[in-house]
């Protein structure tokens, strides 16, 4: 038997004669870090928001293991950062010791201990956005909590807070936390989650490891290189593809990067007698393998 810490079936939600979601499955396993990718509009933000007891859907069921944490507590302006985490330690039932030590160690692992000039010795209502947004996230992971749900937890933030997050989801996926997150940045989806699921008008269009995915899209490619033009106009007949222009006597042939495609591959090269100067085999970009599964119909 599955051990999901995150379990939703058949999510229907419409705001007015508009379907915001239609029929949304989600099983997230215990211990990963799992991502929602979805452009702007898809639904993601809903998504999250039924998960964490927010607002409820108009159909289906959610059950998660542990406390729901995606709801957050409103930030104090008038309080430091320090103390806007104190205070939702102890509402979460820290001891005071606890809640301190709690505090200074999601500020120094989201980089607000030293920004701005102690950033968390100044009130919020001082803080930049980005820095806001990582106070947010803070929020969310004070308890030790089982599961964590972010939404867009990258968002807005400068090179040095995606890093600052990144480390942190990194560091929580290492300790047995289950984090769910949702991001509109297929690079983001790639590097930081086990899993993502791929949300299009919707609907999940896609679901798997970010290697899978790769090879559900099939946009990646093997990039051959010819000594001249008659043996690679020659490919071009046998093995199909898109020869280079940025390059002279190369061929761009699609293929996913797997074993069983690469060797496919080598052997039509090999019964046709081709003369290769260079291969090499390029993964598919992230946002080529997003554009490539939200561009399929959506059916059912």
């Amino acid at each position: 038997m599955h051990n999901f810490a995150i379990s939703a079936s058949g999510l229907r939600m419409s705001f007015g004669d508009r379907t915001v979601l239609d029929g949304v499955d989600l099983e997230v396993p215990s211990g990963t870090v799992f991502a929602l990718l979805g452009a702007e509009g898809s639904g993601k933000t809903t998504v999250i928001r039924i998960l964490s007891g927010v607002t409820g859907a108009d159909e289906g069921l959610v059950r998660i293991t542990g406390e729901h944490v995606g709801r957050r507590s409103p930030l104090d302006d008038s309080l430091t950062g320090e103390d806007n985490l104190l205070a939702v330690a102890r509402r979460r039932g820290l001891d005071h010791a606890e809640a301190a030590r709690c505090a200074a160690d999601l500020l120094g692992r989201l980089g607000l201990t030293e920004v701005s000039g102690m950033a968390s010795g100044i009130p919020v209502a001082a803080y930049s956005g980005g820095m806001r947004h990582r106070l947010g996230i803070a929020t969310a992971l004070v308890g030790s909590p089982e599961v964590v749900l972010l939404d867009e937890p990258t968002g807005g933030l400068d090179p040095s807070g995606r890093r600052a997050v990144r480390r942190v989801l990194r560091d929580l996926a290492a300790e047995g936390v289950t984090v769910f997150l949702t991001t509109r940045h297929p690079r983001d989806a790639g590097e930081l989650a086990d899993r993502v699921a791929v949300l299009s008008q919707g609907r999940i269009v896609a679901e798997g490891t970010p290697r899978e995915l790769g090879r559900l899209a099939s946009c990646g490619h093997a990039h051959l290189r010819f000594a001249d033009a008659e043996e690679l106009e020659w490919a071009v007949r046998v093995l199909g593809g898109v020869p280079g222009d940025d390059e002279a006597f190369t061929l761009r042939v699609p293929n996913d990067g797997s074993v069983g495609s690469l060797r496919a591959l080598l052997d039509r090269i090999d019964h046709q007698l081709l003369a290769v100067d260079g291969l090499s085999i390029h993964a598919p970009d992230p946002d080529d393998v997003f554009l490539t599964l939200t561009a399929r119909p959506v059916t059912g």
